[in-house]
């Protein structure tokens, strides 16, 4: 039997009775939806609901947009993705849902990690990828940036990246990739995994603020011995030159602190501002290009990748609404509800 959450008409968003692509909350809520419609197209498959069985399309049909295509993993064939196209029926579109310039043409969702049924392992993988940096040497990563790659070709405007999870590290991968290629597309991150002890969990203020100041102060220092000790000049400047040329693109980031998976974002990006107050800046700015096990394998002489999670800039959503636990912290269901405690502030490196 179905999950309730599963089902739009009992789990939905049923209070965005119409769709103002201007308003911020409206464009998050339908964002996830997306997202949502991913996971149930999944969950269709691997439970063979069909026909009028499968669940997924209210998902996406309740804000007018259609099915252009699913993106499958060639691993284990599951569904991961989904590239939807807006298109409103002025006399039968739900919600009085019409195109503004605002509006979307296209969404391309990806999902996170499912841990029931035949795709966790092939999921469980690419979290390790992730982990290690090498996301981007993944098959799923090509499908999805060939998928993004075409609907540009396409003359397409005004495309959106959306994900959970491990989706959400996805569609930042794709998205910071586009940016290289001069494209900057409008994306919403849900819950974007970040690598790093759980400093943001930590209670007292004062040692939470010192750690980090210092973690700062070591990992740029080491990024400086490293430069100097492997002579690296122009690969770190190009390093440095991509991040800094990531700085016009602002993704939408949402987290909640009682996520560890992703809740180190917020200090990320507070401490950014703290160090800039005491004239450490500089210090920060060079530091927050860097991990510190990336240095760590620049240092005795092993190939390192750039830091997927790391950005220069964000607009940044906190659900300060406590969660019964983890599970509920890192549910994709928060971010189109209407009950949750939302603070939002921009970040530009």
């Amino acid at each position: 039997m179905a999950s309730e959450k599963d089902i739009f008409e009992i789990s939905g968003p049923l209070h965005l009775t119409t769709v103002d692509w201007t308003d911020v909350d409206h464009r998050r809520s339908v964002a996830a939806c997306m997202v949502q419609g991913v996971y149930i197209m999944q969950r269709d498959r691997q439970e063979n609901r069909q026909g009028p069985n499968a669940l997924a399309t209210s998902w996406w049909k309740s804000f007018s947009f259609d099915l252009h295509s699913q993106l499958i993993d060639d691993a284990d064939s599951s569904i991961f993705g989904a590239v939807y196209k807006f298109n409103p029926k002025p006399d039968l579109s739900p919600n009085n849902i019409l195109s503004t310039p605002a509006t979307p043409s296209h969404i391309v969702a990806f999902r996170g990690t499912v841990t029931k049924g035949d795709a966790f392992s092939r999921d469980l993988q690419l979290d390790i990828h992730f982990v290690k940096n090498i996301l981007h040497q993944s098959s799923r990563f090509e499908t999805a940036i060939q998928a993004v790659r075409n609907l540009v070709a396409a003359g397409n405007q005004n495309i959106w990246l959306t994900g959970h999870s491990l989706g959400s590290a996805m569609a930042m991968l794709v998205g910071k990739n586009m940016v290289k290629n001069g494209v900057f597309l409008e994306s919403h991150l849900f819950n974007p995994p970040f690598v790093s002890p759980p400093i943001e969990n930590i209670k007292n203020k004062k040692v939470k603020h010192g750690l980090r100041i210092a973690s700062s102060f070591v990992t740029a220092g080491l990024a400086v011995a490293v430069k100097l000790k492997n002579n690296h000049q122009q690969r770190n400047n190009a390093s440095n030159n991509s991040f800094i040329h990531l700085a016009s693109w602002v993704p939408c980031l949402y987290v909640n602190p009682g996520d560890h998976i992703c809740s180190e974002y917020i200090g990320y990006f507070q401490h950014r501002r703290k160090m800039e107050g005491i004239g450490a800046g500089g210090v920060e700015r060079l530091a927050s290009q860097h991990s510190i096990s990336g240095l760590f394998m620049d240092a005795i002489g092993k190939e390192s990748h750039e830091p997927l999670h790391l950005l220069p800039s964000a607009n940044l959503t906190v659900n300060s609404r406590r969660a019964r636990d983890l599970k509920e912290a890192h549910g994709i269901h928060q971010w189109w509800r209407c009950d949750q405690q939302l603070e939002s502030r921009t970040y530009r490196s």
